[in-house]
This record gives structure tokens, sequence and C-alpha cells, in this order.
């Protein structure tokens, strides 16, 4: 069985090595669809409660992606301004180019099993939307 909360954020990034517009620093307003899978339902009948995926992983979004930029580490561009880019929230280091394709894995893989590993459920399938137009799929 599984079940599906959909989460939403806002942030800004820039595609080191781009070859068109996406190059230059821009921003998207991001919905994410967590697919979570349990062979087992709780005693009274759930995958996992909505609400702990909206906590754990929103609070997860929140904290490090939502209103802030996310930074490729190897960005010559953007890394030398970095901690004068925004006021209240420091932007994400990422140890990856910021795609919506590396984003979702990163949610997949690094976030989501570390963050409801005390859950009995696996998060199998991540979809980001950047756009009304354009998402990625990453499944394991």
């Amino acid at each position: 069985m599984e079940c599906v909360r959909k989460l939403w954020f806002c942030a800004g990034h820039r595609i080191v090595g781009h070859e068109n517009t996406c190059a230059n620093a821009h921003g998207h307003n991001y919905t994410l669809y967590v697919h979570a899978r349990n062979d087992n339902l709780d005693d009274i009948g759930r995958v996992i409660d909505f609400s702990v995926i909206k906590k754990k992983i929103g609070d997860w979004i929140d904290k490090y992606w939502d209103h802030t930029f996310i930074i490729y580490e190897k960005d010559e561009i953007l890394m030398p301004i970095s901690d004068k880019i925004t006021i209240n929230k420091k932007p994400f280091i990422a140890t990856f180019n910021p795609t919506a394709e590396n984003m979702a894995n990163y949610l997949l893989k690094e976030v989501c099993p570390h963050i409801l590993k005390t859950y009995s459920v696996t998060v199998t399938k991540i979809e980001l939307w950047e756009s009304e137009n354009n998402k990625v799929i990453t499944t394991l």
C-alpha cells in the first residue's frame, strides 16, 4: 500500500553548466509529492499518518530549501557571494548541481530515509514539479 503527501516550497537556484537561461540565478514555486510505502498497515489501517510526512519532510524543506537559494558547492559564481544572497536564512550548499532531477534524488535517497528511519515506511518515489509544465520523477 502507498500513500502520497503533497508539499510546496519556493527556492532559487542556478544550474551550473546549463546551455540556456537556467544558467542564471532564478527561482521556482515547487510542488513535491512524497510517495510512502508500507507492506503492513498500522493498527488503525494507515500506511503512515499524512501529518507525519507533512511534519517531518515539510519541516526539513522549510528549514533548508524553502525561501532560500540552493547552491552547488562548485558554483564559481554564487559560492563567493553565498553569504550575501539571503538575509534571514543561509543558502543550502549542495553537493550536487541543483537540477530538479538531482534535488528529487537527494530527497529520495538522503533526506527521506534519514528523517523517516524510525517509521516502518519507505519513500519509494518523489515527484518534483518546477512549474505547471515541468516535473521529474525518481523512484527506488
